[in-house]
């Protein structure tokens, strides 16, 4: 579902299926996919009989002329998202997509915008915020923690840094919705999140202008904590770090777009080390490609490293591969 035509497609074979198999695929989901996959799903209306066909013959299906998905798109939406995820977390989800207001509560903070989260905590003690951005995926955090202040973000960082569990005592200052999520009870036992590696792994997503300064800081108040988190970190450059497989499987899911703005932003050697693991023929095509691209915002290189990275993550996570071992908005490459 990363591309939009995919999505389209995810979004038309889901409509054509009815609510009950539609809301069994959205349990399958992370929030992320579910948030872009009912947005998609909130734009269709019609859709020509060709394009219907075509999709449902990628599933071996089939179906008559130009066809009217649902009547109303709207409810369709909330049906299906009811029926995936339940009452609660379906009204936190439908407000996003088709009414766009933010709602409050721990749970919810998987489906809120960044800047609507950010906003929330704004006013919560730095250990609490650090407790809860540990709940949330790394590059869901460092997107709530670039709206905080250098000082509250640096704060923050390092409070997840040396956080070494969470005891349900420690959210008791949050209100009544986010301390039932997180504190759950007595009986709740203290849970292994935080510490350098979720610190550096939110770090890696908020680009050098941002990393620099909050590991200095970090550095001032405890130098061998600061280290630890650096040798924890992965950045773009440390592709060069990977083996040759390594490179060969991660270019297979990148696409060439991507990759051409993603190593606007490199040293030689990195772009070198892409080349050896390609085709000749693609690899001349890369390099007369990125001749050919003119200035790119360093904000856009990053964003493209930083959706490269991701994949890199994956693909460690999975086991696929072993991992080795961010400039101003405005700046050009």
């Amino acid at each position: 579902m990363a591309d939009e035509v995919g999505l389209e497609d995810a979004a038309i074979l889901l409509m054509t299926v009815g609510e009950e198999h539609a809301a069994e695929v959205f349990k399958y989901l992370s929030p992320k996919e579910v948030h872009k996959l009912g947005e998609a799903m909130a734009r269709l209306r019609t859709v020509p009989r060709e394009k219907v066909d075509g999709v449902i013959e990628k599933f071996q299906k089939s179906k008559d002329e130009q066809y009217s998905l649902v009547g109303d798109t709207d409810a369709f939406v909330s049906q299906v998202l009811k029926r995936a995820l339940g009452e609660e977390k379906a009204s936190m989800l439908i407000d996003r997509i088709l009414q766009g207001r933010d709602v409050s509560g721990i749970e919810s903070l998987k489906w809120m915008d960044p800047r609507a989260i950010a906003e929330l905590l704004k006013n919560e003690h730095p250990q609490i915020v650090a407790s809860i951005l540990v709940h949330l995926d790394r590059d869901h955090a460092s997107e709530v923690i670039r709206h905080f202040s250098d000082r509250t973000r640096n704060d923050v960082l390092l409070r997840i840094a040396t956080l070494d569990g969470i005891q349900p005592q420690a959210l008791q200052e949050l209100n009544e919705v986010l301390s039932k999520v997180l504190a759950g009870g007595e009986k709740l036992k203290k849970a292994t999140l935080g510490g350098t590696k979720a610190a550096a792994e939110i770090l890696n997503f908020l680009g050098a202008q941002i990393e620099q300064p909050a590991v200095e800081s970090i550095r001032e108040h405890d130098a061998d904590l600061a280290q630890k988190i650096l040798d924890q970190m992965f950045t773009f450059e440390n592709l060069n770090d990977l083996d040759d497989r390594a490179i060969q499987l991660l270019l297979r899911e990148v696409q060439s777009e991507s990759l051409i703005v993603a190593l606007k932003g490199t040293h030689q050697d990195l772009r070198e080390r892409i080349f050896k693991n390609m085709s000749s023929r693609a690899a001349e095509t890369l390099r007369e490609d990125l001749e050919a691209k003119g200035p790119v915002r360093l904000s856009e290189v990053e964003a493209e490293q930083r959706e490269i990275l991701k994949i890199v993550r994956r693909l460690a996570d999975e086991g696929q591969i072993q991992m080795g071992g961010g400039g101003g908005d405005d700046a050009f490459v």
